[in-house]
């Protein structure tokens, strides 16, 4: 039997291999991670029954893991060392886990692609010419590349669902405060996040839930759990039984908004509900029914006043200490004023109501996750979806409203583009049906039973990469 102190050593040595070519890692902790695993070793040998024992993960740079560097991918933190363990650190890690580093992220989390000033670019498994998407694009890369099963990032507008479909990888937001996340740092729209979860299959975020999910007072998006998820392997045990064929599902490929979407990416998605409704599910085509002030929403305004709010007068004082891109948000921001702010506040009432109202007559909503594969590094975004221009948001319209509206999202590979890249179903539900959204997906990865495997995971480390 492979020992955890192997397995970290093993890992370790990939990461030395493979990652100066991918630049998913910003920080390995190579003495901590083989010291835990020798205790996973040790409590193994007594009969240890921990959840997680012996199972390696990483955790985008925007958490914390005591007394390692934590960034935020910004310069203004280059030299910041972490107090504390993020409270989901702490779980993993009680659970059994071994954290064997961090991983990057765009600066404070506010871009859709992975490169800041500080670790710079984080290139895609599946073909280092490409963006994994952003924010959690280290994240996703660390578990694509082979280098650990599980890793924790943040999803606050899709952060962890759209570089999971770039990256043929499960990737979950759960129910607002699910996941509670009182300590670390200031973050724009925190009250829209949540502590996303990563794997290369359903069970394992199950896994990962069973140990995060959780009730802390001192975060107040936190709440006490509902009764079902409170019982052992809550989680687990939903994705390993059959959903119940009564579920009332609809399937949207522009979510009622009009969303373009690139025509071979569309293509395998309705492939893919076509052969779950062979199987025998009852798929509606039907969206939310969403006013015009909600669509064209403008997810940035928040965004961009909350990071003019936190760092306006360090950028001020010295532009050149922040990426470009998030520069001219900040810039944006100082501009926004209160009545436009209230105005979001109002548009997110709305947007809760008139999905709870879809919700009334339907379980599930399946979606896109993503419009388009993935793009090449050196851009922002993609220039045209479906042969049309597109803004430089254009590829990220499918997730956040799932923010806004606080509820679970799931994304799940459901095929390949033209280009042989994967794409992703989103599996999304009502707040607190967590374990149903999950229990889908699981049948969605059963039916589907395609290998999404990037072909980075099979690079031999002692091979020329």
């Amino acid at each position: 039997m492979l020992s955890a102190v192997d397995l970290i050593d093993y890992l370790i040595k990939r990461i030395n291999t493979i990652d100066p070519y991918l630049g998913a890692m910003v920080d390995v902790d190579l003495d901590g991670a083989l010291a835990q695993a020798a205790q996973a070793d040790q409590l193994a040998a007594a009969g240890s029954r921990l959840p997680l024992l012996g199972v390696p993960f990483t955790v985008k740079d925007n958490l914390w893991v005591e007394q390692r560097p934590a960034t935020c991918g910004s310069k203004l933190f280059a030299d910041f060392i972490a107090p504390q363990d993020s409270w989901s650190v702490t779980r993993l890690k009680a659970a059994g886990a071994i954290c064997i580093g961090t991983t990057n992220c765009s600066e404070f989390g506010c871009k859709g692609v992975t490169s800041n000033l500080v670790h710079g670019v984080t290139r895609n498994p599946w073909c280092l010419d490409l963006t994994p998407g952003g924010s959690s694009g280290g994240a996703v890369a660390s578990v694509a590349a082979g280098f650990s099963p599980i890793a924790l990032s943040t999803d606050a507008g899709g952060s962890t669902r759209r570089p999971a479909a770039h990256t043929g990888l499960i990737g979950f937001k759960c129910t607002s405060g699910l996941i509670p996340n009182p300590w670390g740092f200031d973050e724009p729209c925190r009250d829209m996040g949540s502590i996303g979860v990563l794997a290369r299959d359903v069970i394992d975020c199950a896994a990962m839930m069973d140990v995060l999910a959780g009730y802390d007072p001192r975060d107040p998006l936190s709440h006490p759990l509902p009764t079902e998820m409170t019982l052992p392997s809550a989680f687990t045990r939903a994705v390993i039984n059959t959903p119940d064929k009564s579920l009332r599902i609809a399937w949207s490929l522009d979510l009622g908004c009009g969303f373009a979407v690139d025509n071979d990416v569309a293509s395998e998605m309705l492939l893919a509900v076509a052969q779950l409704r062979s199987a025998g599910w009852k798929i509606d085509d039907a969206s939310p029914h969403w006013s015009n002030d909600v669509i064209s929403y403008p997810y940035a305004v928040r965004q961009q006043a909350e990071l003019a709010t936190l760092f306006g007068t360090k950028w001020h004082d010295d532009p050149a200490q922040f990426d470009p891109v998030i520069a001219a948000q900040i810039q944006n921001g100082l501009a926004i004023t209160a009545t436009e702010l209230a105005d979001v506040t109002f548009r997110r009432h709305r947007a809760r109501a008139q999905l709870t109202a879809f919700f009334e007559c339907y379980d599930l909503l399946l979606c896109p996750t993503v419009p388009v594969e993935p793009w090449p590094c050196d851009s922002l975004a993609p220039g045209t979806i479906n042969g049309q221009s597109a803004d430089p948001r254009a590829h990220a319209v499918f997730t956040p409203l799932f923010n806004l509206c606080d509820v679970p999202a799931l994304s799940v590979p459901c095929g390949f583009g033209a280009h042989g890249l994967p794409v992703a179903l989103q599996v999304v539900g009502p707040r607190y049906t967590d374990l149903h959204v999950l229990q889908f997906g699981a049948e969605i990865e059963h039916l589907l039973s395609r290998d999404f495997n990037a072909p980075m995971m099979r690079t031999n480390i002692f091979e020329q990469v």
